[in-house]
């Protein structure tokens, strides 16, 4: 059940992330007035573990929700897997990914699909100004923007963050390419979960945000972005065990591997050890839905190496989040595909 309320409930802006579920109940979307009328959208906690997101909306809203100043515009805010969040975790058991179950998604019909499906139908009457998703990484990883569509609006939505963005159209039921479809729309990675600078960084974005009168539409110039096309996804079949370090598992990979993220690596850039007698162990699959593995990883000597020169983001070492979601994603440079 989502709850739609038009302010801010009194005290709220005072609790942490593990705190929403007891004082909202469920998912929540918040819709305030400010100076022009076509809201922002900003999303928080999609994932319960990601807390960046609520942490900078508390800071931002206050002095508004004080009365202290007016929004310079009208603002929904989307809190959602509150649940997850009592616990600290990414998901519960037996919960969708908050983030793979807006429309588009080749999965229907859950509840949560329909949950988000409403908030989207909403954000569209409400003529929505622009979509932000918020969220944190689990492994080492530069704060950077992401985008659904190469378009000059969402590239220089982008670019107010910060001069790293990432274009993608896999994982499919994404927030930000289902808002695509309706206004500009990006996702925010703030680094691991905790981190002041982060919290700090979403802040003083979303204020600015909401301070944007329009969209610019000219070209961005190559020197003021650097641009990542996300290439594969790479997961661990669900029949291999994998652990770090000295663990006896089917693929140890190495203690470091979260250090590689946004490193351009060589072909044959070793990246774990597969146990004697094994294969891959990994799935990678490409935009297009096909199994592209022993295109990018070969075994030599039980040794798991990269076939072909790629940069890596979002390789992380928990282990959950690893079997949730996966292990990270592969790109590739793409500024010469700029407008």
């Amino acid at each position: 059940m989502l709850q739609e309320l038009d302010q801010i409930p009194p005290g709220l802006l005072d609790l942490k992330a593990t705190q929403l579920q007891a004082a909202l109940g469920g998912p929540t979307l918040i819709h305030l007035e400010g100076r022009r009328r076509a809201p922002l959208l900003v999303s928080v906690l999609m994932h319960g573990n990601e807390t960046t997101g609520w942490e900078a909306v508390r800071t931002l809203l206050r002095p508004y929700a004080s009365g202290e100043e007016e929004l310079p515009r009208s603002l929904s805010l989307f809190i959602g897997n509150v649940s997850a969040a009592a616990v600290g975790l990414r998901r519960l058991d037996g919960q969708p990914d908050y983030n793979r179950v807006w429309p588009g998604c080749e999965d229907r019909g859950t509840p949560e699909h329909l949950l988000m499906r409403y908030v989207m139908e909403t954000m569209r009457a409400r003529e929505v100004f622009a979509s932000i998703d918020v969220h944190n990484n689990t492994g080492i990883n530069p704060h950077y923007a992401c985008v659904n569509i190469i378009d000059n609006r969402f590239l220089h939505l982008a670019t107010m963050f910060g001069r790293t963005v990432v274009y993608f159209i896999r994982p499919c039921g994404v927030q930000s390419l289902a808002m695509a479809k309706i206004c500009p729309a990006v996702t925010l990675e703030c680094g691991k979960p905790g981190q002041l600078n982060g919290v700090e960084h979403a802040r003083d974005y979303l204020n600015a945000c909401l301070h944007l009168a329009e969209h610019p539409e000219h070209p961005l110039s190559p020197r003021d972005i650097d641009l990542f096309h996300t290439v594969a996804t790479v997961k661990v079949r669900a029949d291999t065990t994998f652990g770090f370090g000295g663990e006896s598992v089917d693929i140890r990979f190495e203690d470091d591997l979260e250090y590689l993220n946004f490193r351009e690596l060589a072909s044959g850039t070793r990246i774990g050890w597969i146990k004697p007698g094994n294969d891959i162990g990994l799935e990678v699959i490409n935009e297009q839905g096909s199994d592209v593995t022993h295109r990018y990883f070969s075994v030599e000597d039980e040794a798991l190496k990269l076939r072909v020169p790629v940069m890596p983001s979002m390789l992380t070492r928990d282990l959950r989040v690893v079997r949730q979601d996966c292990l990270c994603y592969l790109m590739e440079r793409y500024n010469d595909h700029l407008l």
